[in-house]
C-alpha cells in the first residue's frame, strides 16, 4: 500500500472516527462543516478519490461518501491510533469492580467478560487460564454414590479439573482419602508421563485411580484453552452491519464454535508475549467467517506457567483506541489477580 501524506492521514482519521460514530458514509461537505478544516470541499473530494484508488477508502454508492476499507482500518490501527491509557476514572471504576467482586477466579473471569462487553459495546471473549505443562499439584477423591467417584484435580499453576468416573466396586470415603493422600505424597509435581513411568502399585483400586488421573491430565494438556466466558453478543447483533441474519452468523460462529476460536487464538495471541495486543481486521484473509468483523485479543497470566486470553469481537467500525486500551488494562488486572492467587 502506498504511503499517505499528512493531510491524507488526517482525513482518514476523521473518516474512521465519524464512520465509527454514525455507521454512515462520510462526504467532503460534512467533513468541512463538522471539523472546520482549512481545506476546500473540492480539495477533500480529490484527496478522498485518491485514497479510494489507493485502497484505503471505498464508496458504497456512486453518490455516497466514503467509508474505510480493511486496509484503511489496518493503516489507522497501525499508524494513527493513539496508544494511551484509559482515563483515570474509567480505570478506577474497573479496578473497584474487581476488588469488590467475590473472591475466586471464576467470578473474576465472568466480571472481566461483563466489563469488556460494557466498555466496548461489543462481544467479549474470556478464556480461563490454562497450562500445557500439566503437572499434579493436589488430588481429592470424593465418594458420590455406589462405585461412582468425583475426582478433583488441581494442577501446578492453579487450574482445577473435575471428573466423575466409576470404580469396579463401591469404595468408602476413608479408603478413597487414603489413596488420594498416597498419590499426592508420591506424585506431586509429576506429569502424566512421569506418573506412568513410576507406577508400581499392585493395588487394582489404586491403579484404576491412577489411570483416570493420567487420562484427565492428558486431556487437559491437549486443550488449547480453559473454559470460555462470553458476554455482549446482543451488542454486536444490534449493529447495522449484522442486521441481516446471514451477516449475524459470522460473529456467532467465532463465539460458539470452540474449534474456530482455538484456531484464531493459536495463530495470533499464543505466539505473543503476555500483555501484547493483537488486532485482527476482516479475518486478515485467513478466517472468512470474520470478514465483517474485527477482533482484539491479548494474553494474560504468568508467562511460561499459566495463561488465558481475553478480547473483544465487533464490527470493523469500532472505537479502536478505547477498546485496545480496555483490553490491555483488564488483561493486566487479571494477570495480577492470577499471580496473587498462585502466590497464596
Amino acid at each position: 500500500m502506498a504511503e499517505l501524506s499528512e493531510r491524507q492521514k488526517l482525513l482518514l482519521t476523521l473518516i474512521v472516527h465519524e464512520h465509527t460514530r454514525t455507521a454512515l458514509p462520510i462526504g467532503s461537505k460534512s467533513m468541512v462543516q463538522g471539523y472546520n478544516l482549512p481545506f476546500s470541499s473540492a480539495t477533500i473530494r480529490n484527496e478522498l478519490a485518491t485514497m479510494t484508488e489507493m485502497g484505503y477508502l471505498r464508496q458504497p454508492h456512486t453518490s455516497a461518501g466514503r467509508v474505510p476499507t480493511e486496509e484503511g482500518y489496518r493503516f489507522f490501527v497501525s499508524n494513527l491510533v493513539q496508544q494511551t491509557n484509559l482515563p483515570a476514572n474509567t480505570r478506577n471504576t474497573i479496578s473497584h469492580q474487581f476488588y469488590q467482586s467475590p473472591q475466586g477466579l471464576e467470578n473474576w473471569l465472568k466480571l472481566a467478560a461483563s466489563v469488556l462487553a460494557k466498555q466496548s459495546q461489543a462481544a467479549s471473549i474470556v478464556t480461563a487460564p490454562h497450562t500445557q505443562n500439566v503437572a499434579l499439584k493436589h488430588l481429592e477423591l470424593l465418594s458420590t454414590r455406589a462405585a461412582q467417584v468425583l475426582m478433583v484435580l488441581v494442577l501446578v499453576g492453579g487450574e482445577i479439573r473435575q471428573r466423575i468416573f466409576n470404580l469396579d466396586e463401591a469404595t468408602s470415603q476413608e479408603r478413597l482419602s487414603q489413596i488420594a493422600s498416597r498419590v499426592n505424597a508420591r506424585y506431586q509435581g509429576s506429569t502424566a508421563q512421569q506418573i506412568s513411568a513410576e507406577t508400581e502399585e499392585e493395588d487394582p483400586l489404586e491403579l484404576s485411580v491412577l489411570s483416570h488421573l493420567r487420562d484427565e491430565m492428558e486431556r487437559s494438556g491437549n486443550l488449547l484453552t480453559g473454559a470460555v466466558y462470553l458476554d455482549g453478543l446482543t451488542n454486536v447483533l444490534a449493529e447495522p452491519e449484522f442486521a441481516q441474519s446471514e451477516q449475524a452468523l459470522s460473529p456467532m460462529r467465532l463465539l460458539e464454535e470452540r474449534t474456530l476460536l482455538n484456531d484464531v487464538i493459536s495463530r495470533t495471541v499464543m505466539t505473543e508475549a503476555v500483555g501484547g495486543v493483537q488486532v485482527l481486521i476482516g479475518g486478515e484473509g485467513t478466517w472468512e467467517e470474520l470478514r465483517d468483523c474485527s477482533v482484539i485479543l491479548t494474553r494474560y497470566g504468568i508467562p511460561d506457567q499459566i495463561t488465558g486470553t481475553i478480547g473483544v469481537l465487533g464490527p470493523m467500525r469500532m472505537p479502536y483506541g478505547h477498546t485496545i486500551s480496555t483490553v490491555r488494562y483488564v488483561g493486566g488486572l487479571l494477570s495480577d489477580l492470577v499471580s496473587d492467587t498462585l502466590a497464596e
